[in-house]
């Protein structure tokens, strides 16, 4: 007699903590703690990302690639974990009783400083995958035609049939590289500055981590949006606030989900050891 197939017992993730989504806020009160700790640092850090930002748009102006402005902006979101590093930083010595000046936000030296370039490549990769996402929907609705220019183009998305279609389709593909980008590097960045680790591994244990404390991820997620958001409205002003309250927000998320006791037996990985 064959014996019968008894499913497994269901097991509750080593990632997931169970957090209500209400958590999210406390993040951002812890980041703007560490924001007001020193704050100099971290205002000049995000009074440059304000200039890098504006010079960006500017250059897009300025070589006649203003078509790809919409687009450009949305794509910020895609990067900016990996230029709030030195934030991470910051708040990391901040939990140890240590100062950070400028310049050591700026030099950062990551644990896992090879698999940090990685992850950059392939969020720049996804980001250039986007501007050209964009381009092939602008392409598909108003056929291969010049792009009027962004002051003719919005009276087109927000007063035509045509460029509702667009707007429907741009948001719906927009949110999907933005919610894959948002699941590989909510916690890699900060993962790769504590932990030996490589880039892909970085990459899948922030998407589970995202995955299993999904209520909270999306209130952290919605967050983000709205001060996004907020900071194009003010023509990019905010930022110099805004961004670095993120980033040091999102060190006390990678910390409360991931746990200090997978940091502290991260060298018992197979993959950090040589073949």
């Amino acid at each position: 007699m064959i014996p019968k197939v008894v499913p497994p017992l269901p097991r509750q993730s080593s990632h997931a903590r169970n957090l209500p989504w209400r958590t999210a806020f406390s993040w951002i009160s812890s980041g703007w703690r560490d924001l007001w700790s020193n704050p100099t640092p971290s205002l000049a850090y995000g009074f440059g990302v304000f200039l890098l930002s504006a010079l960006v748009v500017w250059c897009l102006f300025r070589l006649d690639f203003d078509y790809a402005l919409l687009p450009a902006l949305s794509g910020f979101m895609v990067l900016g974990p990996l230029i709030a590093s030195g934030l991470y930083e910051k708040s990391r010595r901040l939990e140890v009783g240590d100062t950070t000046r400028f310049a050591g936000m700026l030099l950062v030296r990551p644990r896992s400083a090879r698999a940090g370039f990685m992850m950059g490549v392939l969020l720049l990769g996804l980001f250039l995958l986007w501007m050209r996402a964009a381009v092939l929907i602008y392409a598909l609705f108003f056929g291969m035609v010049a792009f009027p220019g962004i002051m003719e183009i919005l009276p087109m998305l927000f007063l035509t049939p045509t460029g509702w279609s667009l707007l429907m389709v741009g948001c719906i593909v927009g949110a999907l590289f933005a919610a894959f980008a948002f699941a590989i590097s909510a916690f890699a960045f900060p993962m790769l500055l504590t932990e030996r680790t490589d880039a892909m591994s970085a990459l899948g244990i922030s998407m589970a981590m995202v995955w299993n404390n999904l209520s909270v991820m999306l209130a952290w997620g919605a967050i983000v949006v709205v001060l996004f958001a907020a900071s194009i409205l003010t023509f990019g002003l905010a930022l110099i606030i805004i961004f670095p309250l993120l980033g040091h927000a999102t060190w006390h998320s990678y910390r409360e989900i991931r746990g200090r006791e997978e940091v502290d037996h991260d060298d018992d990985r197979m993959f950090v050891r040589p073949a």
